[in-house]
């Protein structure tokens, strides 16, 4: 591990550990496409817009993995590269063990408080049915969704990014197959999709937990060791609180843009539903390589090598940018044809086409925010780590969709990502300045 992280060539290793978070990102791309397919296909409008409206509650419950498996995951890779093991697996356990309570307790809560969130996302009467059976679904699979991001990415800090991506391909592959049998072969609609999706991620956790006890040599899943010291519990919190917080302003974002465009109705959430799960094509490979690289940056951080550290910044930055400016140009050229693959509405397919564009203008700005993100993360600046995950969907963002909606309309809302998307950017450029720099 030492040889591999400390002196391979960048490109190589670089390469080696986000590989695999990429495909598993691509994996759960197809999935995502695949699912809104299907979906789309059923004709109804109030079901694509249910479930659109239900997806933000995976954001949420991503946001509550993060908290451990990014915080972890950053903090042991710093200590992987000041050969602290003993402390690495005293982590590992530890994060693991704390993941699956707060789980356990947060399905419990969601369960009991279903109106009223659901009432916060934005669901009207006629999407309230299909919305309910998905949210219900997910919260009842809460701990599967929830540990896998943990085991997930605790996991690749040993160099096990391969077992990582098996995991996630596997659970994927599997919620593909279940989807249309449970939508169209027993009718099970928007309960249906989320029970695919609720077993598709117990494989995933399943496997993930396999390969930690079998191919890992430092992280520990034994209970034994979950006790860690104040310090490692501050550091794991001070990172993962702010990095979750990204996935929060995720959901924040996605349902404060659905109750902006709700007056404009149900043909809007739709063409937004599919416009985004378009927009992950971009977006989850972006997230892939800059997730795939964090172990080793806060590794080379962790070891003091500050010249390696930015050479692996740099080759971060231009896979990012580069990706992001070449995949958006073809997807903004073929917008009309992806709307109409998902629905043939001729209302949804105009209207999402000029979502899709605008929002992909500023794809090489988020591949920037991505590395940006991470870099904090890994080298535990928990001040930039906050800022950049309560900026780009969250604060920013709901200062440019007021404003926007106000003075542009139906435009306005719709232009308000790629606004907040640019002036992150520049937050992020200055912070990265004056913090690393």
């Amino acid at each position: 591990m030492d040889e591999l992280f400390a002196h391979a060539p960048v490109p190589k290793v670089y390469m080696k550990l986000a590989l695999p978070v990429v495909l598993g990102m691509v994996t759960s791309m197809v999935y995502n496409l695949v699912d809104t397919f299907f979906v789309a296909k059923t004709g109804n409008a109030n079901l694509v817009a249910g479930i659109a409206l239900g997806t933000p509650l995976f954001s949420f419950m991503l946001a509550i993995g993060d908290i451990f498996g990014l915080g972890g995951s950053a903090v042991i890779s710093r200590l992987l590269g000041k050969k602290r093991h003993d402390e690495s697996a005293h982590l590992s356990s530890f994060c693991f063990y704390v993941s699956i309570a707060v789980s356990l307790i947060l399905s419990v809560l969601m369960l009991v408080f279903e109106r009223p969130i659901l009432g916060v996302m934005g669901v009207t009467a006629a999407t309230y049915p299909y919305a309910a059976d998905f949210y219900c679904m997910l919260a009842i699979g809460a701990v599967f969704i929830i540990v896998s991001l943990v085991s997930g990415n605790i996991i690749r800090t040993e160099g096990l990014a391969t077992k990582s991506m098996i995991a996630t391909v596997s659970g994927t592959i599997l919620t593909i197959i279940l989807d249309p049998i449970f939508l169209f072969g027993l009718h099970w609609g928007a309960l249906g999709v989320g029970l695919a999706n609720v077993i598709g991620y117990m494989l995933n956790t399943s496997l993930l937990v396999y390969f930690m006890i079998k191919d890992s040599h430092v992280l520990s899943l034994s209970f034994n060791k979950i006790q860690i010291s104040k310090a490692d519990r501050r550091a794991v919190l001070s990172i993962g609180i702010p990095a979750s917080l990204t996935n929060f302003m995720q959901s924040f974002g996605v349902m404060l843009l659905n109750n902006y465009l709700a007056p404009y109705g149900a043909t809007a959430i739709a063409a937004m539903g599919i416009v985004l799960k378009i927009y992950m094509v971009v977006m989850l490979i972006m997230v892939g390589f800059a997730f795939g690289a964090q172990p080793l940056i806060g590794y080379n951080y962790g070891s003091g090598d500050k010249r390696r550290f930015k050479e692996i910044v740099r080759f971060d930055f231009l896979v990012e940018v580069v990706y992001a400016l070449i995949c958006a140009v073809i997807l903004m050229v073929f917008a009309p044809q992806l709307m109409a693959l998902f629905m043939h509405n001729a209302a949804i397919i105009s209207m999402g086409t000029i979502m899709l564009r605008l929002l992909l203008i500023t794809a090489p700005f988020i591949g920037a925010i991505l590395v940006f993100t991470t870099i904090f993360q890994s080298a535990g600046k928990a001040l930039g780590d906050l800022i950049m995950s309560i900026s780009r969907q969250g604060v920013i963002f709901a200062i440019t969709i007021i404003i926007l909606s106000a003075m542009f309309g139906f435009t306005g809302v719709i232009i308000a990502q790629p606004v907040a998307d640019i002036l992150t950017f520049l937050i992020g450029f200055w912070l990265y300045k004056q913090l690393l720099v």
